[in-house]
């Protein structure tokens, strides 16, 4: 898990894509910001990591806490950054609920600040 979130940090597909199973399912909640949605396999995989590069800046100013039984992994954490086409800033603490199979992540489950990404992403928002 780890290596599959340093990859996620610094925005390597390949190697994300190596740790993740070939059906590897994606949810991220909310609605009204970019990346929020169900994302399903390795091509849907790396489309979401490309448009979070290209419309999020995000920063974890502390390494996450992982907790793991079993097959499951809980993440948490917290991230802050900015939606690129609004310049507006977000604070996000969040948890991944993480299945892993055969060594591979096989479906995670975000919950995040929909509400603080949301705002950041609208460009009438009020800070």
């Amino acid at each position: 898990m780890k290596n599959f979130f340093a990859a996620m940090g610094s925005g390597n597909a390949r190697d994300l894509l190596a740790l993740a199973a070939e059906d590897i399912e994606w949810i991220i909640p909310g609605e009204g910001w970019p990346l929020a949605g169900t994302h399903c396999g390795h091509a849907e995989l790396a489309a979401v990591l490309k448009k979070a590069s290209e419309e999020v800046e995000t920063q974890y100013p502390r390494p996450p806490e992982f907790v793991a039984q079993g097959d499951r992994v809980m993440v948490v954490g917290v991230a802050t950054g900015k939606i690129k086409a609004t310049n507006r800033p977000f604070k996000d603490e969040w948890v991944f609920d993480i299945t892993v199979r055969d060594g591979k992540v096989a479906r995670i489950q975000e919950y995040i600040d929909t509400r603080a990404l949301a705002r950041a992403s609208q460009t009438d928002a009020k800070t």
